[in-house]
């Protein structure tokens, strides 16, 4: 029996798989969330499928996406890397990945963690959409656009308020697969 997935995955493989083992999964781990961070600023003004295609390229260059290592970028290295093609080579995405990795960094300290800042704005629990079609999602929300403010005061970059709706749906803060979909319940179920 053939399994009902979100509409927007499609039949390419990778797609699937990310549909099925990692979109709207809550996620807690902060290194997950740095990673998708920065591919989501990646992502801007392009189809989600660029980015997961150059996934493995993205982790190769920028370490692992270790924060840590990425926040001491050079301006050389972030200059060479526009010469890239395993990312995308856009000079102001790029750049953003310091940026925000330092950004990153901050709120860890001040908050013990990226996963304790990020879910406070729902107090810990996914906000659980009961979504039927695409047509029903919104490309932005009120949490979104709040959330995204708050990044920019901390010099976040690359975190729009429709960016940062992605993040959310991807991460799992917010459940957004359509209700026929079986990683609805999965992900309900998975949520504190």
């Amino acid at each position: 029996m053939q399994k009902h997935r979100c509409q927007w995955c499609g039949e390419d493989p990778l797609y699937v798989r990310y549909h099925d083992e990692e979109w709207g999964l809550p996620t807690y781990d902060d290194a997950t969330l740095f990673e998708f961070l920065i591919l989501e600023g990646a992502q801007a003004g392009l189809a989600w499928i660029t980015v997961l295609k150059k996934r493995e390229g993205y982790r190769a260059v920028f370490d692992q996406f270790d924060p840590n290592k990425i926040a001491r970028f050079s301006d050389a290295k972030l200059a060479a890397l526009k010469l890239d093609e395993r990312i995308i080579r856009n000079r102001l995405k790029i750049n953003s990945a310091r940026q925000n990795a330092r950004a990153f960094l901050s709120v860890q300290a001040e908050w013990g963690s990226f996963s304790q800042y990020l879910w406070h704005f729902v107090d810990g629990k996914p906000v659980i959409n009961q979504v039927r079609s695409l047509a029903d999602v919104p490309a932005k929300t009120p949490l979104s656009d709040q959330i995204s403010k708050d990044l920019k005061a901390r010099g976040f970059n690359f975190v729009g308020s429709t960016i940062v709706y992605a993040y959310l749906q991807a991460m799992g803060v917010v459940n957004d697969h359509t209700v026929d979909c079986f990683r609805y319940q999965e992900c309900r179920r998975l949520s504190p």
